[in-house]
């Protein structure tokens, strides 16, 4: 939006019939420095304004959602600082007065309430499932423990169901910190596995897990 120019294309059949099996980042994912700035707004305003767009669907985590809150609530004072300079009509201020904004929360941390299951979770689990079952047959040839780290930041939806999902052995997820001692029970459950004749172990640790 800042840049304009031809990163806003329309979307019709000729433009997305190639697309449409394929994850959204076909559109692209970018923090945008200038949209921080009022600055960068003013010029976002002034391209959807030239443009006749006041309808917007923003897909995105805590930075996209929140930017376009912020959008939204300035979008008023950007069109009058707009009209001010010059840079469009009074007609045009008075059209495209009122920015409707809907907001799609597209993350894999699944951390968002009210919703089943955010945008890109699913991807994201099948992605670490895939990794796993590639770490596996290399785990069992040479009797290996891997500790894998998967993301999430706070939320342990990714480490706990992949960790279901691959039967790991262990997991650290956030939600739950690990009790006292964990290490030793930890080096007791792999040594019993071992006895037990387990040739690997699986152990997932999500990014944000923490100690008590």
């Amino acid at each position: 939006m800042v840049d304009g120019g031809a990163n806003i294309v329309e979307a019709v059949w000729s433009s997305v019939s190639s697309i449409i099996h394929l994850g959204g980042t076909t559109i692209g994912s970018a923090r945008c420095k200038d949209f921080r700035e009022r600055a960068g707004r003013l010029k976002a305003a002034k391209n959807l304004i030239g443009r006749g767009i006041t309808n917007l669907v923003v897909i995105g985590g805590d930075g996209s959602l929140t930017g376009a809150n912020l959008f939204r609530q300035e979008w008023g004072s950007l069109l009058d600082e707009l009209l001010k300079n010059g840079e469009i009509t009074a007609e045009q201020r008075n059209k495209y007065k009122i920015l409707n904004i809907a907001g799609l929360v597209g993350s894999i941390d699944n951390d968002f309430c009210g919703t089943d299951m955010t945008i890109g979770t699913d991807s994201a689990l099948h992605r670490i499932i895939e990794a796993t079952d590639a770490i596996i047959s290399t785990a069992y040839s040479h009797q290996r423990t891997f500790i894998m780290e998967v993301m999430g930041r706070h939320c342990g939806y990714l480490s706990v169901v992949s960790a279901l999902t691959t039967e790991a052995d262990f997991v650290f997820c956030p939600e739950s910190p690990p009790p006292e001692n964990w290490e030793t029970r930890l080096c007791k459950k792999l040594d019993q596995e071992r006895m037990a004749g387990q040739r690997l172990n699986i152990i997932i640790v999500a990014e944000g897990a923490i100690d008590r």
